[in-house]
């Protein structure tokens, strides 16, 4: 059974409610549309791209489990990462606070979409056993892909980061977005509203009472960050899907030159290890692409307060069995060594065993 920090039982569903996923959709969406509607869409697009901060990581540098690339040979394995930036950085000492594998069949052309729960425990090379998204705050790119392929026995050897603050530049670049909040949600957030303030030198309102309202950038990323209501965290990613949602359901009716600035306002806050030339090849076959199912994972955890909370997989070797089952169809799985003596680890260290 799954349990937040604020000890609420949830359980994963099978509907994507990640921030990544709709933020991709929007990114993707906009230079099919702009690409379409411009005669010099080659050149207009690789000027576009040039605003992307390209990292150089390369797949030679990435640890995969023994045996695990002949197995997932027909797999493309993409990790998406939403990093806790307050500055415009993509550095170290940032954590992934949104996670996603984005998994392509390059047979089928079918995708799945398994979203990693933030606080999973596990194990991060030279820092033990720790919150998953505290990888990337230790040794960036690197290091967040090789906590995945090592844990989870994939494949990973490329990433697409994305700013969360980009959200309130965003949201803005659209006239803001409609959103109802409840009184749970309005009491925590002029807290984070005062500190986004701060923060950027904006001079956002605060909301005093439940109801309905066009919230600007600042607002709508404070009340995608609410994280302490029912539903404690998970709560908060469906708060950032439906603000990338209405942001998207706004920009499909913009015209080339709003979609123009949105997409400046969007690039120069990614990062990607995947080269100008192979986005460029990948554009036409978006079309091709089908996205069949997006589940969350672990699939059974327990929450444990330690130095702080984290959700332990319960336990990792089976949960990693029942993910290879679920996104590349490899029946009765078998973990590898490393994932079984990381299973290992962390029952010692928790005492949660199935």
């Amino acid at each position: 059974m799954l349990k937040n920090e604020n000890n609420f039982e949830i359980k994963p569903k099978k509907k994507m409610n990640l921030f990544l996923k709709s933020l991709l959709i929007l990114f993707i969406s906009i230079l099919i549309i702009v690409i379409a509607a411009v005669t010099t869409g080659y050149f207009y697009l690789k000027n576009k791209l040039g605003k992307i901060e390209y990292i150089d990581l390369k797949s030679s540098d990435i640890t995969v489990n023994e045996g695990i690339d002949d197995s997932l040979s027909t797999y493309r394995n993409i990790a998406l990462l939403g990093i806790d930036a307050r500055a415009d950085t993509f550095g170290t000492g940032n954590r992934s606070d949104c996670i996603m594998i984005l998994s392509l069949n390059e047979k089928t052309k079918d995708v799945k979409i398994a979203s990693v729960y933030r606080d999973t425990y596990l194990k991060i090379d030279g820092h033990g056993l720790d919150k998953v998204n505290h990888a990337y705050s230790y040794g960036g790119p690197k290091l967040a892909l090789n906590t995945l392929n090592k844990n989870l026995d994939l494949n990973i050897t490329e990433f697409v980061a994305i700013n969360f603050d980009t959200v309130h530049t965003v949201v803005d670049s659209v006239n803001g977005v409609e959103m109802t909040l409840d009184s749970q949600e309005v009491k925590y957030i002029n807290g984070y509203i005062n500190a986004l303030n701060k923060q950027f030198g904006t001079s956002s309102s605060n909301i005093t009472t439940p109801g309905q309202y066009t919230l600007d950038g600042v607002q709508a990323l404070a009340y995608s960050r609410i994280r302490y209501t029912d539903g404690g965290d998970y709560k908060r990613t469906e708060r950032m899907r439906d603000v990338l949602m209405a942001v998207f359901n706004k920009a499909k009716s913009m015209g080339i030159g709003e979609l123009n600035n949105l997409a400046d306002t969007i690039l120069p806050h990614v990062s990607t290890n995947i080269s100008e030339k192979e986005i460029m090849s990948m554009i036409p076959k978006i079309a091709s692409f089908n996205v069949i199912e997006d589940f969350g994972w672990p699939y059974e955890t327990e929450g444990i307060l330690k130095d702080r909370w984290y959700g332990v997989p319960v336990d990792l070797e089976s949960n990693v069995s029942k993910l290879h089952e679920h996104l590349f169809n490899e029946v009765n799985y078998v973990p590898s060594d490393t994932v079984k003596n990381i299973s290992k680890d962390i029952i010692k260290s928790t005492g949660y065993t199935k």
